[in-house]
């Protein structure tokens, strides 16, 4: 597992950043990118991908985390999640990275690539419901 330096977690915002522009997003216009380092140091983008039905949207961070585990990684260290105004992300995200660690650490950024905040994935879910919780 690569160690976290401000300039690693910085490459990873501007990944998050850059997938951002591919987002399909033609009903919001709220464009999200999200870069996710498996332990491995292997790094996968996802973005938001919008349908006029709108249930059915699927958000960056869950297209990540999909595709990581379509390629058999499942376990992560970091991700960056970045929007316009450094949004949080939802609750549907926030249960899924719960599944593969409460202790993953949760880069917030903007489109400007600044840093909003820092958090992990067991502060933005608690009493998170695992796989501990099931029989």
């Amino acid at each position: 597992m690569p160690k976290r330096t401000n300039e690693n977690d910085q490459a990873l915002i501007d990944l998050g950043n850059e997938a951002r522009k591919r987002a399909y997003a033609p009903y919001s216009k709220y464009r999200v990118g999200a870069a996710l380092r498996g332990k491995s140091g292997r790094i996968y983008t996802g973005v938001n991908v919008e349908n006029a039905a709108y249930p059915v949207t699927m958000c960056a961070e869950r297209v990540a985390i999909f595709k990581a585990v379509s390629e058999g990684e499942k376990e992560f260290d970091v991700i960056s999640v970045v929007t316009d105004n450094g949004g949080s992300p939802c609750g549907s995200c926030r249960q899924v990275l719960a599944e593969f660690g409460l202790d993953i650490t949760v880069l917030i950024a903007d489109g400007e690539g600044n840093l909003i905040q820092e958090t992990t994935v067991r502060d933005l879910l608690p009493g998170a419901f695992t796989p501990k919780d099931l029989p």
